[in-house]
């Protein structure tokens, strides 16, 4: 079974892309759009203060018609983050952001951050899990039948 640390060792870029609480809101979606992903996490002294999403920016400032070179990201993020240990399974991460609505993850052993997945590499990880039980059954079926 898939767990949570192996999804991060197959993903190609591991980095995780964080923004401090005090940055502009502006900047966070600078750095999203740059970096192509959709959440940045809020570190602060080393430690995970929160996480600020793409959807964050749509409800709390473009809807509310705030302006974000003029709002800090403490203002907008998400304080109470959710996250999984490496252990936990694929299954596991997947019914936690479908519980929750949440597209990113942290993986923490602990107080220390690991990395991040998102609801796209678990859909790749289930996929690619998928496909290698195909093969496995298409060499069975090929094997009884020769």
């Amino acid at each position: 079974m898939t767990t949570a640390a192996d999804i991060l060792r197959s993903k190609k870029d591991q980095a995780v892309h964080t923004i401090a609480p005090t940055a502009s809101v502006y900047d966070a979606l600078v750095k999203m759009s740059e970096k192509r992903v959709g959440a940045l996490l809020v570190m602060e002294d080393g430690e995970v203060v929160g996480i600020i999403t793409e959807r964050d920016y749509a409800r709390k400032i473009a809807l509310m018609s705030r302006l974000s070179r003029e709002t800090d990201v403490s203002e907008i993020m998400t304080s109470a983050v959710m996250y999984v240990s490496p252990s936990q399974t694929s299954e596991e991460c997947m019914a936690l952001m479908t519980e929750n609505r949440l597209r990113h993850l942290p993986v923490m052993d602990g107080e220390r951050l690991l990395g991040m997945i998102s609801i796209g590499d678990l859909v790749k990880g289930i996929i690619s899990e998928q496909k290698f039980i195909i093969e496995q059954l298409e060499h069975y079926i090929t094997g009884v039948r020769a």
